[in-house]
């Protein structure tokens, strides 16, 4: 990332050299109308720099892969914020000064207005997909734990409904909502007294116990459905 950042710079410093070697080589009329031309397309090539750093500066990779759209925001702001500026360089002689001013204000309003959305909804969709995480959390723990139940047992009969209840979470609707919370609350506590059931021999109760979750199981699997 670090010499992504650097061949960015270069590419920048670059393009400003161009950009400057153009506007003050070629004798064009140094008239208020240039020197605000000029100094929008300096702005715009200084500008990429925070463009750089609120699409790439997080360190995951997945809000690094959204900041892409922000990214190609403004380089087309950069690309047609230079072609302006030169022609309006060019032309400073003739084109009056609030025409120059009007045009580089819209185009920077455009292009501020598009990475501003852009970022808002790159951050609208990282923040989803940390609630998603936090939503699935409670599901997959109850997973995991009966997933390695029935190989703490040797009664076949208590193994067979293990092993149905370790299937049962794996189908379940792994989102958690508010409406299933009280729920899964519920089963924690009765995977918690499964566990000991099942560590103190106690195979009727362990028994009992599996009936229970599976029947609160297909409850919360028939509340998810109902809220979709």
């Amino acid at each position: 990332m670090m010499k992504d950042a650097k061949r960015g710079q270069i590419l920048l410093g670059v393009l400003f050299i161009v950009f400057t070697v153009i506007a003050f080589v070629i004798p064009f009329p140094k008239t208020l109308a240039f020197w605000i031309a000029y100094l929008c397309g300096v702005f715009a090539i200084l500008f990429q720099f925070y463009i750089f750093k609120s699409s790439f500066g997080k360190p995951d990779a997945r809000s690094r892969f959204y900041g892409f759209p922000i990214a190609r925001l403004g380089i087309i702001y950069l690309v047609i914020q230079l072609i302006v500026s030169i022609i309006e360089i060019a032309l400073a002689k003739f084109i009056p000064v609030w025409v120059i001013i009007i045009v580089n204000v819209l185009i920077l309003a455009f292009a501020l207005i598009g990475c501003i959305s852009a970022e808002t909804m790159r951050d609208e969709i990282n923040r989803q997909d940390e609630q998603l995480k936090k939503d699935v959390s409670n599901m997959r723990e109850l997973q995991s734990i009966s997933a390695t139940l029935a190989d703490q047992t040797n009664d076949e009969e208590l193994k067979k409904k293990l092993k149905e209840l370790a299937d049962e979470f794996r189908y379940s609707d792994p989102i958690s909502s508010d409406k299933t919370s009280d729920l899964e609350t519920g089963m924690q506590k009765q995977i918690g007294d499964l566990q000991q059931a099942i560590t103190d021999g106690d195979t009727e109760s362990a028994k009992a116990l599996c009936d229970k979750l599976i029947s609160s199981l297909k409850e919360r699997n028939r509340i998810c459905s109902l809220n979709k």
